[in-house]
């Protein structure tokens, strides 16, 4: 060969190893895509609240004593935990108290004195009877006998009023006690006292109708819950009565109280410069596990409407526009696109009801770069879902 012809050979080597090396480096690079593959499991279709909601006391009472006057006696304080018909709050009310022993006093008065007259009548009753007996043995007069009678008829009316007068007396110790329970407030039910209005010597003035004045005593029940949710008006219409629920509380990180719908509100509220939501009420089922909660704390609720149980599934967000998923094709090592029909859904994962099989792998990482159907590809190692 010539010199002419073997350098022409070396140049010719020279450009298809540069053009090569070129396409090389110029060719697309494979995308690297985070992967699961398409499983069966369970899948729920759910309703969450729009904004927080609130963990409320079953019972809470604002009470106020039915009188007004001035604090004598607060055996409370805010903290504590008190029982059913444990005395609250008591007014001054000796004059009260007095009234009450005047009226006992009266009404032993009446008493004594109805047990006088009915003795009384008794005894002139049975005399009334032995003269009557004596009259018919034509041994005492008749004018007698109608004495005796007219006596015991007369100490029997006297009897009858006395224990009238004893019955009145008794009236009397009633209205006495019922004005004296004015002036005390007593724990309707068990609870924790959550504030007090009022110190020892302040004055206590009854809410007049239609003026809103604070309560002496705040009392929340301590062992029932229940939550309050908005929901959207256009998500309530698929909640009924009785249906389980997930409650979870900022207060109580990843823990999960398990629910049940128990009211759903009959009108939608419509607050300014905010989404139109119905109220719903979830009650907490598991009751051993509320004894730490406290009312007021926010709360979120997932109401579970739906329930597919080993159903093929994949995760929610490796659907695009609700109709089509990436897969990787690793004996190709590349993208294909696939129209999926799908059923129930949440914001974890959606049910496929055709367009895969279990073992496919699609892609969850959709925002890569370059992903598109045909595209080389391959799994990101080290953080595959």
């Amino acid at each position: 060969m010539s010199p002419a012809a073997r350098r022409t050979l070396i140049t010719l080597s020279l450009v298809a190893l540069l053009a090569t090396w070129f396409w090389w480096a110029t060719r697309p690079k494979p995308v690297e895509v985070l992967v699961e593959a398409v499983h069966t499991g369970k899948v729920e279709k759910t309703v969450a609240n729009t904004r927080a909601g609130t963990i409320q006391a079953c019972r809470r009472a604002k009470l106020s004593p039915s009188a007004g006057g001035q604090i004598a006696n607060l055996p409370i304080q805010e903290g504590d935990r008190v029982k059913q018909g444990q005395l609250l709050l008591e007014l001054w009310n000796n004059d009260l108290k007095a009234q009450l022993r005047l009226a006992e006093q009266e009404a032993n008065s009446a008493t004594a004195s109805a047990v006088a007259s009915c003795i009384e009548a008794d005894h002139l009753g049975r005399e009334s009877t032995r003269q009557q007996a004596l009259f018919k043995r034509k041994l005492v007069s008749e004018d007698r006998a109608d004495q005796a009678l007219s006596a015991a008829r007369a100490a029997a009316a006297a009897c009858e009023a006395a224990q009238a007068k004893v019955a009145v007396a008794r009236a009397h110790i009633d209205v006495a006690q019922a004005a004296l329970e004015k002036t005390r407030l007593v724990a309707p039910f068990d609870g924790v006292v959550a504030e007090i209005s009022g110190e020892l010597s302040e004055y206590v003035t009854p809410s007049p109708i239609g003026i809103a004045t604070p309560p002496a005593v705040d009392l929340i029940a301590s062992r029932c819950f229940y939550m309050t949710a908005p929901i959207d008006e256009v998500d309530v219409a698929s909640i009924s009565l009785g249906q389980e629920a997930r409650i979870t509380l900022d207060a109580f990180g990843e823990r999960v109280f398990k629910g049940q719908v128990r009211r759903i509100a009959d009108y939608v509220l419509d607050v300014e410069k905010q989404a139109r939501t119905v109220d719903v009420e979830v009650a907490f089922t598991d009751l051993e596990k509320t004894d730490t909660l406290l009312a007021g704390y926010s709360a979120d609720v997932e109401i579970i409407l739906e329930v597919r149980q080993d159903t093929l599934r994949i995760p929610t967000e490796a659907l695009l526009e609700g109709k089509f998923v990436y897969l990787l094709r690793p004996d190709r090592n590349r993208i294909e696109k696939r129209v999926v029909k799908t059923g129930t859904a949440n914001w974890n994962y959606t049910e496929i009801t055709d367009g895969l099989a279990i073992g496919d792998l699609v892609v969850t990482s959709v925002g890569r770069e370059g992903l598109a159907d045909g595209a080389d590809a391959r799994e990101e190692q080290g953080d595959i879902k």
